[in-house]
């Protein structure tokens, strides 16, 4: 009897609790999923709208729990052993790229309603409410297993997103880029992750870390592959240089609310991902990781603004493809941080966090803008936006703002103030030549944001010909696009009244 007692104790030990409450966010959202997915079948075609606003609501409901979760210290499906490594943890750093994720969701729901007339709506608000699921689960993974999962739950909808409008041929093209380049990428991350496997004989961030300080001789070889493979494998998913070349050619064709939300959300995904490995996991080869981003850092913003500054006012989305070709560089920004982290201390990473949350209401209000002017001008060409004021002021004006964020100009304060600690982070960590670097890029993408910005404001001039049909013109602007551009401007407009908030946001410790 005693003997199976203590079995039944035993047995008993090895059942993992589950705290509901922490993992409420991803839960809600793929929960709303399902629901989505299967009301679709049960209503009628002119009620089909409704199935948007039910995505809506179930994204700010798992904005909602977000709430009660603020002090940052729940875990759940931890080890029972004596070690207390756990496999989703949401300290400060998961909620506050969960509020990103599920904020950049939200705008994208609100663009996307009265946009999916055309498409299958049911399919497509589950496919975005599936993505946003894994996205939100990603910051909060603390095993490469979780995070290659929520990594995968997050890209895969969206590749079906991407090319959504059936016989479009742009749209299938986009997709199938978009498709391979990330089966590649996740190929490379998976055989990373396998070799840091064999070499440390664990899968949780925390036990790696500890074991690859001691990783026997014969395995040292296996274990460095393993790191900068997986790294190769997120560096596709921040669209970092050389590997970029999937982003201005699916982002031309997915439709304009998922261009937005990959530019967003996709880029918060894959940099979460790259913070948790390098910082967490594998600060003992900060020698290794540091340097290499570093580089890529200088690549991207450099190939980024480059080609943004060649796009012409008369090709057709060329728009879409300038925003495409900026958030390349301003990926190469956020890589700055990260790659400092490796010279000096996690602190850092704050101020990777805090540009990517002015980036991400900055530039899904540019989103947002682009997809009212596409409503008249389906070329969206940057030459479209010439006079924008004289037709519609506000947007115009929330466009100017937008740009001015992204160029770091006033009144776009808090542009000004995420480049200067990200330009500190690299000072302080003794990359001055990454610093300088940035500044030259910097300066290179004044340029197109401000030629630009002064298009909006210019008298209009009549449409070139084109053997485009022009779409009849819309003269009233859809409530949730109008609710989106609101939002951003009113949030951009607050952060640039209390810049504070970045630089202390930036000096915060996250893990």
């Amino acid at each position: 009897m005693t003997v199976a007692a203590d079995s039944a104790t035993g047995a008993a030990s090895l059942v993992q609790s589950v705290d509901w409450l922490a993992i409420a966010p991803p839960v809600i959202a793929a929960s709303v999923a399902l629901v989505v997915l299967v009301a679709d079948l049960f209503v009628e075609e002119r009620r089909k709208p409704l199935l948007g606003y039910g995505a809506v609501a179930g994204l700010v409901a798992a904005l909602a729990m977000l709430v009660p979760l603020r002090a940052g210290d729940r875990s759940t499906f931890c080890l029972t052993g004596t070690t207390q490594a756990c496999s989703y943890t949401a300290d400060h750093f998961a909620l506050v790229i969960q509020a990103l994720v599920l904020g950049g969701a939200l705008l994208t729901a609100l663009l996307s309603i009265g946009d999916t007339r055309k498409l299958p709506a049911g399919e497509f608000w589950f496919l975005l409410l599936s993505s946003a699921a894994g996205a939100a689960l990603l910051p909060a993974a603390r095993d490469l297993a979780t995070l290659v999962v929520a990594l995968e739950v997050a890209s895969l909808p969206a590749f079906a997103l991407v090319g959504i409008k059936r016989g479009d041929r742009r749209s299938s093209e986009a997709a199938l880029k978009f498709f391979l380049s990330s089966v590649v990428a996740t190929a490379v991350m998976l055989l990373g992750v396998s070799f840091v496997y064999a070499a440390t004989g664990t899968m949780h961030l925390t036990e790696i870390a500890a074991r690859l300080d001691d990783v026997p001789g014969q395995l040292s070889t296996l274990a460095e592959a393993g790191v900068v493979l997986t790294l190769v494998g997120f560096a596709f998913k921040t669209a970092a240089a050389p590997f970029h070349f999937w982003v201005p050619d699916t982002y031309v064709g997915a439709p304009l609310p998922i261009a937005a939300y990959l530019s967003v959300v996709g880029k918060a995904v894959g940099f979460s991902g790259l913070i948790l490995v390098t910082v967490i996991a594998f600060p003992s080869y900060a020698d290794v990781w540091g340097p290499a981003l570093a580089v890529l850092a200088a690549l991207t913003m450099t190939v980024g603004n480059l080609a943004a500054l060649r796009q012409s006012a008369t090709r057709a989305r060329s728009a879409v493809r300038l925003l495409a070709w900026s958030s390349v560089g301003q990926a190469g920004y956020l890589l700055v941080p990260i790659a400092s982290a490796a010279y000096s201390s996690d602190a850092q990473i704050g101020s990777t966090v805090a540009y990517a949350l002015m980036y991400a209401v900055v530039n899904l209000g540019a989103f947002a803008v682009a997809a009212l002017v596409a409503r008249t001008h389906p070329g969206n060409r940057l030459g479209d936006y010439r006079g924008l004021y004289a037709t519609r002021p506000l947007a115009a004006l929330a466009m100017g703002f937008f740009l001015l964020c992204l160029a770091g100009l006033p009144p776009g304060i808090i542009g000004l103030f995420a480049k200067v600690t990200v330009f500190s982070s690299a000072v302080d960590a003794g990359l001055g030549w990454l610093a300088v670097v940035m500044a030259v890029n910097v300066v290179i993408a004044l340029y197109y944001y401000l030629q630009w910005t002064a298009a909006l404001f210019r008298a209009p001039e009549p449409s070139p010909a084109s053997d485009e049909a022009p779409a009849a013109p819309v003269h009233r602007v859809p409530a949730p696009v109008t609710l989106a551009i609101a939002l951003t401007a009113v949030a951009g407009i607050t952060l640039s009244g209390a810049p504070q908030l970045i630089l202390r946001f930036a000096t915060l410790s996250l893990f």
